[in-house]
């Protein structure tokens, strides 16, 4: 690791805990709570008023404000739009000895971040405390890497900082200026086109095209006219002559995805490219010469696959000059929480709302569960509780059954006591078919990977349960 790619933080005078700013015109309360929080480690400031507290926000930084609702200067609302105006991203827990459900709602609505009523319990304030103050450190140092990165790498829609992703990212930046071929090893949603993307961005064909070919998702004919192209009367549907996507990628990139389901045929067409430079249209007779960088990926092993006859050893050789592989989520967990607020900011903006953000309990699901669709799977279940939440956090309710522990086994059958076997193995099915699905994002062939069937048994199942896909683009994160 080389010491650039370390990413240093500014010192700052403040506990390492957190800061908190606690506004509160009763001289008892601000005792008691400084007293509680300082022993917890964090470094605590107090105002008895409302424009002290605000002063004291433009005087320095704080992780968290504990605020109370009836100040005797201002109103604790009014304060709150103050500090929400002031700092969109700083966090606020009022509290107050008037705990109504109005209230609440009205804070809520209003931007604070949670709502305590006095007299409080001294461990769920301190739970609620460590996790916002863990939410803000983690939001802070999300921009710090993204601001790094872009620095160092010039990367974007990037995130990560364990060790095995600021490998990746080196590997990338001292690859990315060569015109050498580029193999990208990972799991199914690790995120493995925002790799190609950013060594294409990064190269001095960075305005030329970047080209993203989903090999696995055609047969073998519709794949040589759509990286070839073809002249008319090549075949039956052929009107027209057609360019390829390797005429259009020239100067550019292709990224050629699951290059492993490739038929044989293709891949020695492929070969020439990679040799020569050179191709023909179907149906034609004439040579074409392209410039193009191939960067291709897959999620199976290429070296069995050349074993077992599936693969040209000599194709396998010329696309493995440099190989990247790119490490599953669960083997870089301290990169959860950055992704995490990651896609909370993007899907919250999608859809309206202010910035969400997870609840303690939500947060220590989404780390202990071991997400098996990788980054892929974490986006979508974000997208779809930030879509779902009604107010400014995300608790565990919003989580999907699996990663929340509540199971959906039997679920399905609970109200068909007179169901036939056929029938309860059938709506098994198409509940195992629908939950995939909707991991990987809508996508048939990394739905069929990951059940283990191919892709045409899948595509029989889902016409003939009626099973509906909805598709999504994907530009998360890696």
């Amino acid at each position: 690791m080389s010491e650039a790619a370390v990413i240093h933080q500014p010192p700052v005078e403040t506990s390492r805990a957190g800061s908190i700013l606690i506004i509160d015109d009763e001289a008892a309360i601000r005792e008691s709570l400084e007293t509680l929080l300082e022993f917890e480690g964090y470094s605590v400031e107090s105002a008895e008023t409302g424009e002290q507290g605000l002063a004291k926000i433009g005087q320095r930084p704080f992780d968290l404000v504990l605020l109370d609702y009836a100040l005797p200067d201002r109103n604790g609302l009014e304060v709150l739009a103050d500090i929400r105006e002031r700092d969109p991203q700083l966090a606020v827990i009022v509290i107050t000895a008037y705990g109504t459900v109005d209230n609440a709602v009205r804070v809520i609505q209003a931007g604070a971040t949670n709502f305590i009523q006095k007299p409080w319990d001294n461990e769920k304030l301190l739970a609620d405390v460590r996790g916002v103050v863990a939410r803000r450190h983690a939001e802070e140092e999300n921009e710090q890497l993204k601001r790094a990165l872009r620095q160092r790498y010039k990367f974007e829609n990037l995130i990560g900082k364990s060790e095995p992703m600021l490998r990746v990212f080196d590997l990338v930046a001292q690859v990315a200026s060569s015109r050498s071929t580029v193999l990208i090893q990972g799991e199914s949603g690790t995120g493995k086109e925002l790799i190609a993307k950013a060594l294409h961005t990064s190269s001095p064909r960075k305005n030329r095209p970047f080209v993203p070919v989903n090999t696995g998702s055609m047969p073998s004919d519709l794949l040589e006219s759509t990286l070839f192209g073809h002249v008319k009367g090549a075949f039956t549907s052929a009107v027209a002559s057609k360019k390829g996507l390797f005429e259009v990628a020239d100067g550019g990139t292709i990224f050629l995805d699951e290059i492993g389901t490739m038929g044989l045929d293709t891949q020695s067409k492929i070969l020439r490219v990679l040799q020569d430079k050179k191709f023909m249209h179907l149906g034609g007779v004439h040579e074409l010469q392209v410039d193009v960088r191939v960067v291709a990926a897959t999620n199976i092993d290429l070296r069995s696959q050349v074993r077992e006859g599936r693969f040209r050893e000599d194709l396998f050789y010329r696309l493995n000059v440099i190989t990247i592989d790119l490490p599953p989520l669960r083997g870089r967990p301290g990169d959860i929480p950055l992704l995490v607020n990651h896609f909370l900011t993007k899907f919250s903006l999608e859809n309206g709302k202010p910035v969400l953000q997870v609840t303690p309990e939500a947060l220590r699901l989404i780390m202990d569960y071991d997400w098996p669709g990788n980054v892929r799977e974490l986006e979508n279940v974000i997208e779809r509780a930030v879509v779902l939440s009604n107010g400014p956090l995300i608790g565990a309710d919003l989580l999907a059954d699996n990663i929340a522990g509540r199971g959906s086994q039997g679920k399905a059958f609970e109200h068909r006591p007179d169901a036939s076997l056929f029938e309860i193995m059938e709506d098994c099915e198409r509940r195992v078919i629908e939950d995939m699905l909707e991991e990987c994002g809508g996508s048939q062939t990394d739905t069929a990977e990951r059940l283990r069937v191919p892709l045409s048994t899948l595509n029989q199942k889902i016409k003939r349960l009626s099973i509906e896909i909805h598709k999504k683009s994907r530009d998360a994160g890696a």
